[in-house]
């Protein structure tokens, strides 16, 4: 690919063996085939290993992991491998169930006494079984763990009694990583030892596996680690900051080199045994790459015939490919996408990591190398995959068009927008504020700003904010819809996150507006309300909180959300005003609240 105007230079063809190793017959013609991939994808570079029982056949880097340095990628190059962690995760539990420690029938709630699911048929039925095969019945709810990301991981098996499910346990298959992290909190109450130690101690220790970490500290400070980038415009290849997966860990954490990823293929390819060593059953090892959920019912289809029987094992999805049994599982995290993959009746395995956002050229390598491995008649899998992506791409726009169309041009918002500003909360997932900048709302996640672009009426389009500027190249396809509560009020705002279930609601608190004592004493007093009198004051030892006392009802604090407005702090619709007179004095205390608006005189 030749460099273009603002189009960033990429140069295929500099991957480097990790060492001198003789080309393999079968493999004659894959470094063109594969330069051909990454200029293709505009991707950055990718490294790639292939080994056949106890022996790495092929191992190569091509393009950068650096883009901008023009550093090479190399089989010793750090990528994040994301859900491919998943394998890990399982085997830590098949680990303990050999041990004796558990049983997959066990239900979590049994190892981890704080969990509840979000009705009793979930936390009657679901078994750890269900956990590592993705058949509980709820949906993924992703953006509970990415756009409000904690290193609590207690924080999180909380929200999980809030999520809603879409189907009866074991009734369908539904990817969920909210699973996984139960997997993995379970390894940590009857290991004794977090998830990450887990991890070191029973697989990267013993199968040497000295480049990887189950922390984003890998990355971070690695030697020879990837940059993740992602491509915009379908040309411009920029650079994405490392996302630290945090308490979510279990489902996708891992950062390693093919070169590491080598000896955990060469493990499984072996029924469990590296270098004499036992370090899973092969008991485990057969269970864990058998079916035990079907996840596409569909039969093959004419283009692709002999690509069918997909379905689930514990860690890995298997299916079987052009006659051949295969066992793999994909990876993505920001910038970065991973598939690992092994024939268990060839002693085949593959693993590819590259440093591109949602890439698709982890499969396409895999196919071609898959191909000429295992001797079946060739695919232009290069070819067909982009032609099945380019379709895909104008479905999307075209129905970007539509969704533009449906627009109701002409509306304005009910409210000024200085009103739909606040804490908005959902226990399921966490809380963002909405703050109004210059003319515009802006919603703030604990791990991404959005522009809020008005759409109609009460609806508000989100936008990522990178580097201080919405980026608005793709529309976004979900919509905040803010509603108004009885006393008039914007009380919260509902937006589809699962498309399985209803839109979630997260409830506004009000912004806090910070008021000086001096103004606060200006509401002192006592007020008449139908023929009762209350009184608002402040305390000798709190003179920063205006409180209200109604005769035969508790205490109320008051928290302050706009000039002479202020709310109930643990009370939701209500909302009190004062209103002065021509001197600037206060004269009456409006009550709005959801049966109506009264009227207090001041004393």
């Amino acid at each position: 690919m030749k460099k273009l105007g603002i189009v960033l230079a990429l140069v295929a063809g500099l991957g480097i063996s990790g060492f001198a190793q003789q080309q393999d017959s079968r493999l004659e013609g894959i470094e063109a085939e594969l330069e051909k991939v990454l200029d293709t994808w505009n991707a950055p570079g990718f490294s790639v290993v292939v080994v056949e029982k106890d022996q790495v056949v092929y191992s190569k880097g091509f393009g950068y992991r650096d883009y901008e340095n023009e550093l090479p990628a190399t089989p010793q190059t750090l990528y994040a491998i994301g859900s491919s962690t998943k394998a890990f995760t399982a085997a830590l539990l098949g680990k303990l169930r050999d041990e004796g420690k558990l049983k997959l029938e066990d239900s979590p709630i049994k190892h981890i006494p704080e969990l509840q699911f979000k009705n009793n048929e979930l936390n009657n039925m679901v078994t750890i079984r269900d956990l590592m095969t993705h058949r509980t019945g709820l949906p993924r709810h992703d953006i509970s763990w990415y756009l409000f990301s904690t290193d609590s991981r207690d924080s999180l098996v909380q929200r999980i009694a809030h999520h809603e499910p879409f189907a009866k346990v074991r009734e369908t298959w539904y990817y969920n990583n909210f699973m996984y992290l139960l997997q993995g909190v379970i390894s940590e109450k009857l290991y004794g030892k977090s998830w990450e130690d887990n991890i070191a101690e029973q697989f990267f220790e013993p199968l040497g596996m000295s480049s990887s970490m189950a922390k984003i500290d890998g990355l971070k400070n690695g030697n020879e680690a990837a940059f993740g980038y992602k491509l915009k415009s379908d040309s411009i290849i920029t650079k994405m900051d490392y996302y630290d997966i945090a308490a979510m860990g279990p489902a996708g954490s891992i950062n390693s080199n093919v070169e590491d990823m080598a000896k955990w293929l060469q493990m499984w390819i072996a029924g469990g045994k590296y270098n004499g060593e036992q370090i899973l059953s092969p008991g485990y090892i057969q269970e864990a790459i058998s079916p035990h959920m079907v996840m596409s019912s569909a039969p093959p289809t004419a283009e692709s015939p002999d690509l069918h029987l997909s379905s689930y094992g514990y860690g890995w999805m298997v299916s079987s490919y052009k006659g051949h049994y295969r066992v793999e599982h994909g990876g993505n995290i920001d910038g970065f996408s991973a598939n690992v993959a092994f024939f268990p009746t060839d002693s085949v395995g593959i693993a590819v990591l590259v440093n591109q956002n949602g890439s698709s050229v982890p499969n396409i390598v895999r196919n071609i190398i898959s191909d000429k491995m295992l001797g079946v008649e060739a695919t232009d899998w290069n070819k067909l995959i982009k032609e099945r992506a380019d379709k895909a791409k104008a479905e999307q726009d075209s129905a970007q068009v539509s969704m533009s169309s449906s627009q109701k041009k002409g509306t304005r918002p009910t409210h000024n927008l200085r009103e739909f500003e606040g804490d908005y909360t959902n226990p399921g997932y966490g809380k963002f504020t909405v703050e109004l900048k210059n003319d515009s709302l802006f919603a703030n996640a604990p791990t991404q700003a959005m522009w809020l672009k008005h759409v109609h009426y009460n609806v508000f389009m989100p936008y990522p904010v990178e580097n201080g500027l919405p980026d608005t190249l793709e529309m976004s396809p979900l919509r905040l819809n803010f509603r108004i509560g009885d006393s008039g009020d914007i009380s919260a705002l509902t937006v589809k996150l699962e498309p399985t279930v209803d839109a979630l609601e997260f409830r506004r608190k009000p912004k806090e507006v910070e008021v000086d004592t001096e103004k606060l004493k200006e509401y002192e007093g006592e007020y008449e309300l139908g023929g009762q009198r209350i009184r608002f004051y402040l305390k000798e030892n709190d003179d920063s909180t205006l409180y209200l006392f109604v005769p035969g009802q508790p205490e109320y604090d008051l928290l302050a959300i706009d000039e002479d407005a202020f709310t109930l702090k643990i009370v939701e619709g209500f909302t009190i005003r004062f209103e002065r007179n021509e001197d600037e004095k206060i004269q009456e205390a409006v009550f709005v609240q959801p049966n109506g608006t009264f009227r207090a005189k001041r004393k």
